[in-house]
């Protein structure tokens, strides 16, 4: 008789499984909670303590570590190794299902201690799953629950699983046991305040759906999310109509949201190829989203809206005028729903209240990977430092620190001209400063009058100051740091122009 060790957390289709193993030949082991709902269920089993002789102890912290357990996994079916268990009395098991402590649904809750925390670490579970993952040769890894099905119809057409399926499952017990150790490192790192970018450093991730393609259609893609899931992030957002996204939705929704959640006024930003080409506050949300929207409304034609306010009717009648690819908010009304449904291909993001985190920026390079702290710095009045004769305006100032919450966002070279509350002309991604105020400048065109700008760096020579002076600039804001900078602060002097230095820089690749 075949021998089956069950032991789960996620107890999804378990009992089940273990009727229809009983019904194959199979004798099953099981362990405390997974034990009594095969019971309960009438499925005959062995406990744990009877196969090991040794009672569960430290409070469930102790059960399957043990040679009886191990040994019985690990053996290979070679007769020496056989003979080996039958001298010590140890059954061979060939079947091993094992999912593991919730860690990650554990630390996502607000309130969890770190005690908690770490009594959710599994111990037994990820050496079981690694023993069996290693001797798949012999013995069969489930890990998934929705393997369950294949499984059964697999040992009831052929007997047995194939070697081709075991190393399957294999694979998928190591990435299992890989993103569950990334969780515990990424918690454990900000629980006991290490050094986040150390020697060594993992990340994990579970799938969260196969994409059509990636940036094109010739590349394969998928979505995954991280190993600790995030409130109020894209990757936890609830999609509650509309196609599918694309790879390309996906990076212009997180854009738009990183975006608009710089704002304490209600706020809307409309994406193209992540940057934005509308930003606008309001009064209330659909005066913001109208603002965002006539910024420019030709690139506005296809973007992708993020919102920071629960998304009402007067806004969700604005949005369906146009064709939008998607619009992601922190959540929408009833009646709003109703009417951005009406545009069936529209996809509709609920994500919840964005919350402040610590998660690390990964950009991929060939053989490698570069990581960095995202980019949260915010500007407060009191950083900020008048370098020109001319002060700006409490107004000024106002709209100068709105321009730089949306540079902050903008492909480098990075130029933003706005205006009472709203974005005028971007100029994003240019080889020079110079052609990417022209851009912007062009853009607004007379609006540039009396308009604020904000760069994203520093001015390397005066030539973008006497270009906004032409345009009717009053006020400008960089972070300062060339060696040219008495050269600009020359320039705004002549020109009447107000100029503040922020001392930080923006780049975004």
């Amino acid at each position: 008789m075949k021998r089956a060790l069950i032991s789960v957390s996620d107890k999804t289709g378990v009992v089940e499984f273990a009727k229809e193993l009983t019904a194959l030949g199979y004798e099953i082991v099981s362990t405390g909670g997974t034990s009594k709902a095969l019971q309960a269920a009438d499925v005959p089993v062995i406990g744990i303590s009877d196969v090991t002789g040794f009672p569960e102890i430290l409070e469930g912290r102790v059960k399957t570590l043990h040679p009886a357990v191990h040994g019985g996994i690990l053996a290979k079916g070679t007769d020496e190794h056989m003979a080996v268990l039958a001298e010590h009395e140890i059954k061979p098991i060939d079947l091993v299902v094992v999912n593991l402590y919730p860690f990650q649904a554990t630390v996502a809750k607000p309130d969890v201690t770190l005690a908690d925390a770490i009594e959710n670490i599994d111990i037994g579970g990820p050496t079981m799953v690694r023993s069996a993952a290693k001797n798949h040769d012999r013995v069969a890894i489930v890990v998934n629950p929705a393997r369950y099905e294949s499984v059964i119809a697999e040992l009831k057409e052929a007997g047995e699983l194939s070697l081709q399926t075991k190393r399957f499952l294999a694979l998928e017990a190591f990435q299992h046991t890989a993103q569950y150790d990334a969780a515990i490192s990424h918690y454990l790192t900000d629980a006991f305040g290490a050094e986040a970018l150390a020697g060594e450093i993992a990340f994990g991730g579970q799938k969260i759906q196969e994409l059509r393609y990636g940036e094109n259609p010739h590349q394969k893609a998928a979505f995954y999310r991280s190993g600790i899931p995030v409130s109020g992030t894209v990757a936890n957002a609830k999609q509650l109509n509309g196609k599918e996204l694309s790879y390309n939705n996906i990076v212009d929704v997180d854009a738009a949201w990183q975006l608009v959640n710089e704002f304490a006024q209600p706020a809307a930003v409309i994406v193209k190829h992540t940057n934005p080409c509308g930003t606008a506050i309001g009064t209330t949300l659909e005066e913001a989203y109208a603002r965002a929207y006539a910024a420019d409304s030709v690139s506005a034609f296809g973007g992708i809206i993020a919102v920071n306010r629960v998304l009402n009717k007067a806004t969700a009648e604005q949005i369906v005028e146009t064709f939008m690819e998607a619009v992601i908010a922190p959540a929408f009304d009833v009646d709003a729903v109703e009417v951005l449904k009406t545009k069936k291909n529209l996809r509709l993001l609920e994500v919840g209240e964005k919350v402040a985190n610590n998660e690390l920026w990964i950009e991929k390079v060939s053989g490698g990977f570069l990581v960095q702290e995202r980019d949260n710095h915010n500007l407060k009045l009191e950083d900020c430092k008048v370098v020109t004769e001319k002060v700006p305006t409490d107004e000024e100032m106002t709209e100068l620190i709105f321009a730089w919450n949306i540079v902050k966002h903008v492909k480098s070279n990075a130029i933003v001209v706005t205006k009472d509350g709203q974005s005028i002309g971007v100029g994003a991604g240019q080889m020079n400063r110079v052609g990417s105020a022209n851009i912007a400048f062009e853009q607004a065109g007379e609006k540039c009058k009396g308009a604020v700008l904000a760069s994203d760096a520093f001015f390397p020579f005066r030539d973008t100051i006497d270009a906004a002076a032409k345009a009717g600039i009053t006020a400008v804001i960089q972070p300062g740091g060339s060696m040219r900078d008495q050269e600009s602060i020359d320039a705004c002097n002549e020109h009447g122009i107000a100029m503040v230095f922020t001392g930080v820089r923006h780049f975004k690749h």
